[in-house]
């Protein structure tokens, strides 16, 4: 679900502290995404939301979510607004969860 070496290299490459900003500003802006995307604004509006899901869900290792969102906004390129927007809620709750959860673990260690 998490590419947790991807964490890994990035938090390297930027320090604990921006990476702490990196993640809480990543949440803030996915769960707002994820609060808007619909297949009610058309296409080009549900393409546009996956697209930026995506790029930042590889960002931070999100596996399963960044590929849901590739594979919805792929469909939304071509005017196809039949991606499953409840599995990629669903995942990104998922992913959200686990590295949350993960971040705990490397904190409490």
């Amino acid at each position: 679900m998490i590419e947790w070496d991807r964490i890994s290299e990035l938090r390297s490459e930027i320090g604990d502290d921006d990476f702490a900003d990196v993640v809480e500003l990543f949440l803030q802006e996915a769960d707002d995404a994820i609060l808007r995307i619909s297949k009610i604004g058309g296409a080009a509006v549900l393409e546009a939301d996956l697209h930026f899901l995506k790029g930042a869900a590889l960002n931070l290792g999100f596996r399963e979510f960044a590929g849901l969102c590739q594979e919805g906004e792929r469909l939304a390129a071509v005017g196809d607004c039949s991606a499953d927007l409840a599995a990629v809620k669903a995942s990104y709750q998922r992913s959200k969860a686990a590295l949350l959860a993960g971040q705990a673990k490397v904190g409490a260690a």
